[in-house]
């Protein structure tokens, strides 16, 4: 549960015998330049030839790159975090056998957390990234985080016919955990429906009706109910944004007759979207 940065050793793995090729390599590096020093001090006196200088000259430098590989090699003995974030708990311990396939630590950066889902193909036109979506995750099913869609798949899974999305949600207080369980909500377009007063809505032997209100007459309108919410109910119905229907002293309007107008100008119902 340690938090270390990028670069952090939080491992080092045996590494006895690359130290000793590490001093190994560095004193035939050392020997090597000496004896290209005394070389070129020969060459000064012409007592040794420009052909064992060329020859000295590349084993120092071959000997030099001995020493950088030992060097390497005995870094790689360390296990460097890649990213800054959380070390989970180790799965070894020391004196344990690791090899390269060995999973030593795991490092998670929850400064966000990437979310997988998959949503139905007759949504896909609708998915971009950066659409807004909403997680609660199963053990806060009370919290609700907001992210985005930070990929999109891009082919339809033959199988589920569903797309496969991914999406970030900021998690600032680390209060999310790799490899929860989330309950992913979007919102995408609907269709158009009237909104009306719920006072305007009668009902009859055939069903639902309102009243509607055209050129200071009344007619009685059919409509399917789609959705009731507090301050409206969406209906579907052969309407116009902006017509007039009758919310007050219904049981006096007659079909065809006239009707009163008690606030003029004053539409009784628009248009809003379905969920």
């Amino acid at each position: 549960g340690a938090n270390v940065r990028s670069g952090d050793v939080i491992a080092r793995l045996d590494s006895e015998a690359e130290e000793i090729a590490v001093d190994r390599a560095r004193i035939a590096q050392e020997n090597a330049q000496a004896r290209l020093e005394r070389i070129k001090a020969l060459r000064t006196s012409n007592t040794a030839t420009e052909v064992q200088q060329t020859d000295a000259e590349l084993a120092a430098e071959n000997a030099r790159l001995a020493l950088r590989d030992a060097e390497l090699s005995l870094s790689r003995r360390a296990i460097i975090a890649p990213i800054s974030g959380t070390v989970g708990i180790l799965p070894v311990t020391p004196g344990n056998h690791v090899t390269a396939q060995t999973e030593i630590a795991t490092i998670d950066d929850r400064s966000q957390i990437l979310v997988d889902f998959w949503v139905p193909e007759s949504y896909a036109a609708f998915l971009q990234v950066g659409n807004a979506i909403e997680a609660a995750s199963i053990a806060r099913p009370s919290e609700v985080f907001e992210g985005e869609v930070s990929a999109v798949d891009n082919r339809i899974d033959e199988q589920s016919r569903t797309l496969h999305v991914q999406a970030l949600i900021a998690n600032r207080d680390e209060t999310l955990r790799a490899g929860m369980s989330f309950r992913v909500t979007m919102r995408f377009p609907g269709d158009e429906y009237a909104a009306v007063n719920p006072l305007a809505i009668q009902w009859g032997s055939d069903g639902a009706y309102v009243w509607l209100v055209d050129n200071g007459v009344g007619h009685r309108l059919p409509v399917q109910i789609i959705q009731r919410n507090t301050d409206a109910v969406l209906i579907e119905a052969d309407v116009e944004p902006g017509a007039l229907v009758v919310t007050e002293g219904i049981h006096a309007v007659r079909e065809g007759q006239p009707v009163q107008l008690a606030d003029e100008g004053r539409p009784a119902g628009g248009n809003r979207r379905g969920s």
